[in-house]
C-alpha cells in the first residue's frame, strides 16, 4: 500500500502480534538526523497502535522526500496506511 510519504509492505505471520521494520534511504532523507526522526516517528506509531494491529509482519519504506512535511502529516499518512490493513 502506498501513502503520501510512506510505502506499507505486509506479510501474515505465525506469531500472536505483528512486527515491524522501517526502511529510509539517503537518496529521499539526506540528512542522518531527518532519516532518525522518521524511523522514530513510525516506531512510535507502531507501538501506540500495536494492539489494534493483525499479526503481520510489515515494512515501512519512505518513498518519497520528508524535507517539507510536517510531524503531523507524517504520522497522519502512516496511522491511515495501518487502518487500511486487512483484518485476519
Amino acid at each position: 500500500m502506498r501513502g503520501r510519504f510512506y510505502m506499507l509492505h505486509y506479510r501474515p505471520n505465525e506469531l500472536d502480534s505483528a512486527r515491524f521494520g522501517v526502511v529510509v534511504a539517503k537518496k529521499l532523507a539526506k540528512r542522518a538526523n531527518v532519516r532518525n526522526l522518521v524511523k522514530r516517528i513510525a516506531r512510535e506509531i507502531f507501538r501506540r497502535q500495536r494492539v489494534l494491529i493483525p499479526a503481520y509482519d510489515l515494512i515501512v519504506r519512505l518513498h518519497a522526500p520528508v524535507a517539507t512535511a510536517t510531524r503531523a502529516e507524517i504520522n497522519q499518512d502512516l496511522l491511515q496506511l495501518l487502518s487500511k490493513l486487512p483484518r485476519l
